[in-house]
């Protein structure tokens, strides 16, 4: 061989020492002729170890689903030529498994002739302990701010965290009082999940869902020809969630007769079947939530004091998202990473700029409308961050103190007292007469907009003269 020609052998021979990806060749029988010093790092086994060695040593975890076999001429690689560069384990020579990214290739020369193969292994340990440690972190944080599917790192929520651990292994009645979309029926399965007895049932029945009839029969069940229809004996939900909780949603809307309904059961803890006079003992828990001020109710007349009473016996309060801005990012990054895994789409935050207007914003809608606000910006979003012109026009078009309605921000008060029938027209114009969107807008019940539009004498079908 000529000088020129060692020379060159020499410096290819560092090159591939030098080189951070573990390489390693094998002759056309499958036997290893080359490992360089990044392989003996990865794999543990010197180049006086491997060389003359079968490649299946390293026991690679993929050689087209199979074992890596001993025969090279049962090789995928002879058959396909070359392999995809994919992730595997290969095992140390510790006896412990170390993740790579695995590629081969088949060489050739100029007349078609086998020379062997090239192997290219590279160490992802260092990617995965980081994927790892961000894990952990992340678990970590929703261990620290988060119970269940409930987050934040506010003070006032972790108030609303130590009151759902404080009541979750009690049988006493709870009130959970907060506006529309801020998480009600979370903190109600939080409490009933992180409960030492959690396998008992849970059992929802929204109020103001169902007439006062169908109410009455879905809580407390009918036995048969008890009304037409009633074919036969029906369990009501109350009966349902015996030894368990029942949650009742939007508690404020219940008709005076279901609210002394409610009272005898929180008093005797006995239903009876409607057509029937049979008592059936209960042993239930109550969990009650709203979205009014019920004290304010019950100065009017509209609550029974008694039942306000019973029912708040242990009371948690959770804030408006107005209230703890603090949970923004820590929200939004949930709510990003839930949605992206829904949808399979990779996006990896907010833009400054979006974060910006989503901190600006006075959130009638509370937590729900943020959630639908990351929603409809995965749905736009086309790339790696969700920008300003990605978040619904609402938010794009805050303004300090007032919404794009031009109603004043429901964060005050009085803000439902401000809300006149025009500019309630106006809304559900702009709503294509959707009376859930108007409510989660004036961050109110759907019940409150059929009220005023009814009050007003608003059509609840939008008329062609009104169409905008």
């Amino acid at each position: 061989m000529k000088t020129y020609e060692l020379w060159n052998v020499h410096f290819l021979n560092q090159i591939i020492d030098t080189m951070a990806e573990g390489l390693f060749t094998l002759d056309d029988q499958g036997v290893i002729t080359s490992w360089n010093r990044a392989m003996e790092k990865i794999s543990g086994f010197t180049a006086l170890e491997a060389v003359g060695q079968r490649c299946d040593i390293l026991k690679c975890s993929r050689c087209y689903g199979k074992q890596c076999p001993a025969d090279i001429h049962e090789c995928g690689v002879l058959r396909h030529g070359r392999t995809e560069a994919k992730e595997c384990f290969v095992r140390h020579k510790d006896g412990y498994d170390v993740p790579v990214i695995k590629n081969a290739r088949l060489a050739k020369d100029t007349q078609g002739h086998i020379l062997g193969i090239v192997e290219t292994i590279t160490d992802l340990t260092e990617l995965s302990l980081a994927k790892k440690r961000e894990e952990d972190a992340r678990r970590q944080l929703q261990e620290a701010f988060g119970l269940g599917n409930i987050i934040g790192r506010s003070p006032a929520m972790q108030n609303v965290f130590e009151a759902i651990r404080a009541a979750a292994d009690s049988r006493a009645t709870v009130l959970i009082q907060g506006e529309s979309g801020t998480g009600k029926e979370l903190v109600a399965k939080a409490i009933h999940y992180h409960a030492s007895e959690n396998q008992r049932p849970l059992i929802t029945v929204n109020c103001s869902a169902l007439s006062e009839t169908l109410l009455e029969s879905e809580l407390f069940g009918h036995v048969k020809g008890a009304f037409t229809g009633a074919h036969k004996d029906h369990m009501g939900r109350f009966e349902q969630a015996d030894t368990g909780t029942i949650f009742l949603d939007e508690i404020g809307e219940l008709t005076p007769y279901m609210q002394v309904k409610l009272l005898r059961v929180l008093q005797e803890r006995e239903i009876e079947r409607v057509g029937d006079t049979k008592k059936r003992k209960i042993d239930i828990r109550i969990i009650a939530a709203t979205n009014k001020d019920l004290t304010d109710l019950t100065r009017q007349g509209v609550f029974r004091e008694d039942l306000f009473y019973r029912l708040k016996v242990f009371t948690i309060q959770i804030p408006p998202l107005r209230d703890r801005k603090a949970d923004m990012v820590l929200l939004t990054d949930y709510f990003v990473r839930k949605i992206g895994k829904r949808e399979k789409k990779q996006i990896k935050g907010v833009s400054p700029g979006a974060m910006k207007l989503l901190m600006a914003h006075p959130w009638p809608g509370n937590v729900r409308e943020l959630e639908n606000a990351i929603e409809h910006a995965f749905v736009v979003c086309g790339n790696a961050y969700i920008s300003e012109t990605d978040l619904p026009a609402e938010i794009q078009n805050t303004r300090a103190g007032q919404t794009q309605t031009g109603l004043p921000d429901p964060s005050h008060e009085q803000a439902s007292r401000h809300l006149t029938r025009e500019a309630l027209v106006d809304l559900l114009n702009q709503c294509h007469w959707n009376k859930a969107e108007v409510a989660r807008r004036i961050g109110k019940s759907r019940t409150l907009v059929w009220k005023l539009m009814k009050k007003w004498e608003i059509p609840l079908q939008q008329p062609h003269n009104e169409s905008g």
